[in-house]
């Protein structure tokens, strides 16, 4: 038989007790619904934050390397945009020497277009600077070097950091150098063999010179009234071989160009992967939280009920002893 106490309320100490159990997981599941979060402190589940906040770090440091490889991005086009025009040039300026070739040409006349084109290659290599740094036209005493762009930031599965980058050797695109000429492709010496009556000589030749610097060996490619055929066509060797090299060089900065796309594609990739796996272990599943919440909300209505049951047995005892 059970006892009936008044100063012990059994049935509403253990409907209470179910109600605070409810409300708390009420409050859990309005936390989730509100946050968009299963797992949002480290006390809700400790491993998953810590992994969670570890890869979030981590795609910050990618976003900014996303933004690296922009920068990077940039200053190769602006490099290839300039020795592409220095293509152009140089390939007019080897079909101007052809026609001087001819019999009969006023050179002078030719040499004046060919002066123009040759500021016309200065002017390119000059103006194909971005963010300060300009991978076609050195004027420091000091070599233009190797330039990286930042490329990657890893992890290793032991949980040490690094960043990888994209290396380029700006010697390979360096059209103009005005303190060492031998370092330029324009203002470098090029030794051809040409011919000289009915043998052959070695000659050499550049295409454009500074004065301030260290001159590089060899004589300026113009044309005079005098200038015999036999120079020419040295003459023409030399910027043909200038041509070669800056198609090489253009080469070189088009395959960096396209390694910097695929990386830019991947790095964005990567970030949406650790996004969605992050995802996977902290965010919360919409429609299970609001079914429970729907669920939670009946049961407090039914443990509310069941409270004001169990005090009622107070009043009941009361009736016992009215007369």
């Amino acid at each position: 038989m059970t006892m009936t106490s008044i100063l012990t309320n059994s049935a509403a100490m253990a409907a209470l007790q179910t109600l605070r159990s409810i409300n708390t997981n009420m409050e859990e599941v309005q936390n989730r619904i509100s946050s968009g979060y299963r797992v949002e402190t480290a006390a809700d589940n400790a491993a998953y934050w810590s992994i969670a906040t570890t890869m979030r770090s981590d795609n910050a440091a990618l976003s900014t390397v996303q933004d690296a490889l922009g920068l990077g991005a940039a200053k190769v086009d602006t490099s290839y945009a300039g020795m592409s025009s220095a293509i152009d040039v140089v390939s007019e300026i080897k079909a101007k020497l052809v026609a001087a070739r001819e019999p009969g040409v006023d050179k002078t006349k030719i040499n004046k277009e060919l002066t123009e084109l040759k500021n016309q290659l200065a002017s390119a290599a000059e103006s194909a600077s971005f963010s300060g740094e300009n991978w076609l036209y050195n004027d420091s005493t000091t070599p233009a070097g190797t330039k990286s762009i930042v490329a990657s930031f890893n992890r290793s599965t032991n949980g040490t950091v690094s960043v990888s980058t994209l290396d380029y050797d700006t010697a390979a695109s360096i059209l103009i150098d005005t303190k060492d000429a031998s370092k330029g492709q324009l203002t470098k010496g090029v030794v051809v063999t040409q011919p000289n009556g009915t043998t052959t000589a070695t000659a050499t030749y550049k295409l454009l010179a500074f004065s301030g610097g260290t001159a590089a060996a060899g004589n300026v490619i113009e044309l005079t009234a005098g200038t015999s055929y036999d120079d020419i066509e040295g003459m023409i060797k030399a910027v043909d071989a200038i041509f070669s090299s800056l198609t090489d060089s253009a080469s070189t900065l088009g395959a960096i160009t396209s390694r910097i796309d695929m990386q830019e594609n991947f790095v964005a990739n990567l970030m949406d992967v650790i996004d969605k796996g992050v995802g996977r272990l902290v965010d919360a599943d919409m429609n299970e939280e609001s079914t429970r919440l729907k669920a939670l909300q009946t049961q407090q209505q039914l443990g509310i009920q069941a409270l004001s049951i169990a005090n009622t047995n107070s009043e009941n005892i009361l009736r016992l002893f009215q007369q």
